[in-house]
Order: C-alpha cells, then sequence, then structure tokens
C-alpha cells in the first residue's frame, strides 16, 4: 500500500514537525513516524467503513420508502432495493475480516458523526450516476462494480466535507487522504466476484524492511544533521541557510543521507525520488535547486570513493 516515495514523505513531515515545535527527542519522533504510518491504514479502514454506513443507510432509507403514502422518486424505480444488493457492497459489508478490523480498532467514527455520512448518502442518491444504475435494468457484477467505483470517484473522495472532517481529526492524513483514496480507487478496480476475504486487507508496508528503512532514514537524518549541513553549505557558498525553503533544506538533508548510508538504492533512483517529493511539497523552483546540489554532490562523493552502492536497488 505505502511505497518508499510515500515513506520518504512521513519522514519528511516527521523532520518539519520536530523543527517546528523545537523538540529534539528522537524517541518521540520515531514514535511519532510509526503512529504516522499506521494512522494511514486506519484512514484507509475508515474510508470502507464509510461504504459500509452507507449501505446501511440506503437499507433504512428503502424502508422508509415502502410506507410511504406519497409518490416519490423512488417509486421509478424498477427494483427500490437494488443498491443494497449490489454485489460489489454485498462483498464488503459481508466480510467478517474486514469487519473485525473495524471492531478491533475501534472504529465509531461515522457512528458519531453521522451527519457527514448522510450528505454523502444524499449527494449519491441526487447524483446521475446512482438514478441512471437504479433505472437501469441491467444486472451483473461488472456493473455493479463499475458503479461503486464511480460514485467513490465522483461523489465519496472529492467531498470537502469529508476532507474538512478528517482534517480537523488527525493531521497526518491531510497529506494521506489522496494516497489512500487513489489505492482503495485502485483496488474497487481490481476486485473480483471471487475474491477472497483478504483482498480487502493488503498490508500497509510491503514487507518489514520498509519500516526499518523509514526508521534509519529517520535518525540518521537527524543524528547527522551537522554533517549534512555542512555538506550543503559546501554546495551554496553565495546562499544564505534562511534564504532555503526550509522543505527543501530538509529534502536535501534526506538526500544525502541516502546517498551515503543505503547502498542498496541507486544515487538516480534517490535523486528522482526527492526531486518528485519537492515538486509536490515544496517551491515551483525547488526540484531545479536540489536535482542541482544532489548531481554535484554525487559526482564529488564517485570521485572520492564515498558513493558505494551495490545491487539492483528499490523504490
Amino acid at each position: 500500500m505505502l511505497t518508499r516515495r510515500h515513506i520518504r514523505v512521513k519522514v519528511m513531515q516527521c523532520i518539519y514537525a520536530l523543527i517546528q515545535s523545537k523538540d529534539d527527542s528522537l524517541e518521540k519522533q520515531e514514535k511519532f513516524l510509526k503512529y504516522s504510518i499506521d494512522s494511514m491504514y486506519t484512514l484507509y479502514l475508515l474510508m470502507f467503513s464509510l461504504l459500509t454506513e452507507l449501505h446501511q443507510l440506503a437499507e433504512k432509507h428503502v424502508n422508509h420508502a415502502t410506507k410511504k403514502y406519497m409518490a416519490s422518486e423512488d417509486d421509478n424505480f424498477p427494483q427500490r432495493d437494488k443498491f443494497l444488493k449490489n454485489r460489489l457492497l454485498q462483498q464488503i459489508v459481508s466480510n467478517e475480516s474486514l469487519q473485525k478490523e473495524f471492531s478491533k480498532r475501534k472504529l465509531q467514527n461515522w457512528y458519531l458523526n453521522d451527519e457527514y455520512v448522510k450528505l454523502i448518502f444524499k449527494d449519491m442518491i441526487a447524483s446521475d450516476i446512482y438514478k441512471n444504475y437504479m433505472l437501469s435494468s441491467t444486472n451483473s457484477y461488472q456493473k455493479d462494480k463499475d458503479v461503486i467505483i464511480s460514485l467513490y470517484k465522483e461523489v465519496i473522495a472529492p467531498n470537502e466535507k469529508i476532507y474538512e472532517y478528517f482534517e480537523d481529526d488527525r493531521l497526518t492524513w491531510i497529506d494521506d487522504i489522496p494516497i489512500v483514496n487513489t489505492f482503495i480507487f485502485k483496488q474497487l478496480k481490481k476486485v473480483k466476484e471471487d475474491a477472497p476475504d483478504s483482498f480487502f486487507l493488503p498490508r500497509l508496508l510491503k514487507d518489514e524492511e520498509d519500516m526499518v528503512f523509514a526508521k534509519e532514514l529517520l535518525t540518521k537524518t537527524l543524528l547527522k544533521n551537522t554533517e549534512w549541513e555542512k555538506e550543503i553549505e559546501g554546495k551554496t557558498p553565495n546562499w544564505d541557510k534562511d534564504r532555503i525553503a526550509e522543505i527543501d533544506y530538509i529534502l536535501l538533508k534526506m538526500g544525502i543521507c541516502e546517498l551515503l548510508n543505503f547502498s542498496s538504492i541507486p544515487e538516480k533512483v534517490t535523486i528522482n525520488e526527492y526531486l518528485e517529493i519537492a515538486k509536490e511539497y515544496s517551491t515551483p523552483k525547488s526540484s531545479i535547486f536540489i536535482n542541482g546540489i544532489l548531481d554535484k554532490l554525487v559526482k564529488e562523493y564517485k570521485a572520492e570513493g564515498k558513493l558505494q552502492k551495490i545491487g539492483r536497488g528499490l523504490l
């Protein structure tokens, strides 16, 4: 679920938080890093929990509609409970492993904040995606799957109220929301009718090495901070330290640390990763600046025999 780039971003955020708080406790930052990474999985589960809540609300909606004495738009639908019987939704709602994970983590966010579920449900049933699905006589797993994907992409994921709620609940989720939504979208596209329960509970990290990489990148960047600063100053003699954007400074330190301490990661991969992160999180010219510094250092390290790379490396 989490790529090495996402891990680098998490480390960058930890270092930035440390600078802002002026708390130099390495132990606290290691705990915050683990918390930040674990919270991403909680966010993933919350989005699937939201789908189950929407299903429950849809059931109440259908039951209420059958007791109405006045005509409603639902009367135009050939099968009022079609959405309830949606095969992909049924896969999620009846997934025991998923439900156990919700209980284990005590995910009661939507129960305690049901107004958000109601808002999304209202937008969902008002959408043409939902109406066209309910009016269609075509009935297949693929059609059921297509409508959930479309509703997730067009109605659920872009909802600003949900974004505001997540932003208020946990600060680390601000940058996680697009990543989690993209991953869920891909999951929904890949799912098959006979998918096992475990399909909806992917590993957060590829393997234990990813967590080791995260911790080592954080600790080695922080513990050798003075050394990395000297390396940067040597390549920016005409620059005042205060003129370098804070995020750029952090990314440069992380990049230098990675070049010199992670022999299995090719230097091209390292440079490219930090350029892409700079494009997303820093100034428009940051990637050019960072590329120039790291490129000079790579050439210098190679000439001095400092750059010892082995293996193919990982992203």
